[in-house]
């Protein structure tokens, strides 16, 4: 399965993660934003299940905004998880 979302609040314009059957990440890819970091967190990503790279990156801010890139790709895992599991 292959996810879209729209962050919110960052420097990043999308973030496409692409899952297996039992919610594993394959890869993630994140247009816009700090561009070295965000390919690590992307590399970082791959083969955790959805659920614990969303727990991990909940809550993350970046400087003094409310969110960062991390915890908008948490919140991309959650709504991820919520279409699969119903």
């Amino acid at each position: 399965m292959v996810y879209t979302y729209r962050p919110k609040g960052t420097c990043s314009r999308m973030i496409e993660i692409e899952a297996d059957d039992n919610l594993v990440i394959q890869k993630v890819e994140i247009m816009g934003g700090c561009n070295g970091n965000l390919k690590g967190i992307a590399a970082l990503l791959k083969g955790m299940t959805c659920k614990d790279a969303a727990d991990r990156m909940a809550g993350i801010k970046c400087g003094f905004k409310p969110t960062s890139c991390p915890d908008q790709i948490s919140v991309a895992l959650r709504e991820m998880i919520k279409k699969v599991e119903g």
